[in-house]
């Protein structure tokens, strides 16, 4: 048994950082909290997010798994108005979604979950990090975006910076450490090299969402990017795989 009430902002965020990177997602609902893990068809990339009950109206659950399609979602919830309260409840006797969105109610039949994967959280220690506004972030990155699509992300004490060189142009796009909210290089200067046609999108999609973003990266190993949204209680991890010299 569910039955759950959100704001329209709080469920449209949720939606929209998950299609970036898939088009459906099983979502583990628990006492206290949802888990969502999602990796890309192409094994790159992989989203993991957690949201408490806190970030909801109203909070009503038993431990139960449910396979969305996103875009059903996406359109339903695009459908409520600003300030708009999303009410969702599922009996997995009935084995229907039933989702109210003002006078709008919708019933979704749930994907089959054991179809879906559900991938593994990268177990990685990066010893290098930067905290930096969502804004600055995905702006560097959109500057970078118009050269080329593999950019160099690097950091050393003084700085962090995104580099991207192409055929005939280059952008170096870098922030002193003083306009950096922190920063931490604790086995001295780092670069490594990812794809834009993955990353920019989530930047892009997160910059109106989230004040700040927290990456954690090490010389040619994944890049994991942080940040809270839903005034803290919502959270969400993202991975990226490098893209080493030689990778075609």
């Amino acid at each position: 048994m569910l039955n759950i009430t959100a704001k329209q902002d709080t469920m449209r965020t949720i939606v929209e950082i998950l299609t970036v990177l898939v088009e459906d997602a099983k979502f583990k609902f628990e006492e206290g909290h949802i888990e969502v893990r999602a990796v890309d068809a192409m094994h790159v990339a992989m989203v993991r997010m957690e949201i408490d009950s806190a970030a909801f109206e109203a909070w009503e659950c038993e431990p139960s798994t449910i396979g969305f399609e996103l875009v059903k979602l996406r359109d339903l919830i695009g459908l409520a108005e600003a300030g708009d309260l999303i009410e969702m409840n599922y009996d997995e006797n009935d084995g229907r979604v039933n989702i109210q969105v003002g006078e709008i109610n919708r019933t979704i039949r749930p994907l089959d979950r054991a179809t879906m994967l559900e991938p593994r959280v990268p177990d990685v220690k990066l010893n290098s990090s930067v905290k930096l506004s969502a804004l600055k972030f995905s702006r560097a990155l959109r500057a970078a975006k118009q050269v080329g699509d593999l950019a160099t992300i690097s950091l050393n004490a003084q700085s962090f910076g995104v580099n991207v060189s192409g055929d005939t142009d280059t952008v170096n796009v870098s922030y002193d450490a003083g306009e950096l909210q922190d920063l931490s290089c604790p086995d001295g200067p780092v670069k490594s090299q990812y794809s834009l046609s993955l990353l920019f999108p989530m930047a892009k999609r997160i910059e109106a969402i989230v004040d700040t973003v927290t990456l954690f990266f090490n010389e040619n190993h994944p890049l994991r990017l942080e940040f809270d949204f839903a005034d803290g209680a919502g959270r969400c991890v993202y991975f990226l795989a490098p893209r080493i010299e030689g990778d075609a």
